[in-house]
């Protein structure tokens, strides 16, 4: 915290103060950029883990057995119908306080993984995979029936064709949604505040406590949370170039659909069929 006490003024003073938030903007503390860092190793971490998840539940609601299918749908109704932020405290407090589970820190041969980070990644991974359920299931839903009594009747088992033939094709139209759910995803980190971990909102949190700079320190986390996003979107636009169909042209949103929205990216077939089921 000694370089968050040595941004304190001496008194909070009126207006803005364009100096502060310069530095703040170009030269932030060494607190500030390891929460930067923090968030970004989370929602990373977060979403592989809540992809993979995701799809095994949308796997097991189109499984022929019953049970399975019900356990998915029950995940995803139970998840998508409490908040987020309610989640993380159940999860690490509420785990906690009945003694069922207490997060504590491990030493990973040197490297100190922190309690908090192990409930917030979970918790996060947790909650996006019964929203990425959703996208696999409708992309899955979306591909023609016909491929599939095509592969039964070449005599291949149910998992190589989810495996060859549609998985490939679901992936084409997963990739969109996926980027956006990115996106909220290192905006959702900023929740993690409320169960202590210091990441780049709640760092800001401290530095605002300690020189009452808040118009100007927030708005510097929101820049670096639109530089974070802006990034991404420019790294989405290359997967989703890297995923395309060679054969088949499909209108795509340009850079600057991207960022303010609309453009005649809102009525594509595949994003209106995903985000039907996906939220």
């Amino acid at each position: 915290m000694a370089d968050v006490l040595l941004l304190a003024d001496s008194a909070p003073g009126a207006g803005f103060d364009w100096s502060f938030f310069w530095h703040q903007l170009i030269s932030p503390s060494g607190a500030f950029l390891e929460g930067l860092w923090r968030t970004v190793y989370i929602s990373v971490v977060a979403q592989l883990l809540g992809v993979a998840l995701g799809l095994a539940i949308a796997l097991a609601q189109r499984s022929r057995f019953g049970a399975l299918r019900q356990v998915g749908r029950t995940y995803v109704w139970l998840v998508r119908g409490t908040p987020l932020l309610v989640q993380l405290v159940l999860v690490y407090n509420g785990l906690a306080a009945t003694g069922i589970y207490r997060f504590t820190d491990l030493d990973l041969g040197g490297f100190v993984l922190l309690g908090v980070v192990q409930a917030a990644v979970l918790t996060l991974a947790a909650n996006e995979a019964a929203y990425m359920a959703e996208i696999f299931r409708a992309a899955l839903d979306a591909i023609d029936p016909g491929q599939t009594e095509a592969a039964q009747a070449l005599g291949m088992t149910p998992a190589l064709t989810m495996r060859v033939i549609l998985l490939p094709q679901a992936l084409r139209i997963v990739v969109p949604p996926l980027g956006n759910e990115f996106n909220l995803m290192m905006k959702s980190t900023s929740l993690l505040s409320v169960i202590g971990l210091q990441e780049m909102f709640l760092t800001a949190q401290s530095i605002n406590s300690a020189t009452f700079k808040t118009f100007e320190i927030f708005l510097v986390v929101a820049c670096y949370y639109l530089a974070l996003t802006t990034v991404w979107s420019f790294v989405q636009r290359l997967i989703e170039r890297k995923f395309a169909d060679p054969g088949v042209t499909v209108a795509r949103p340009s850079l600057r659909e991207r960022f303010v929205g609309g453009g005649r990216y809102a009525g594509r077939k595949e994003d209106s069929l995903v985000g039907k089921g996906a939220h």
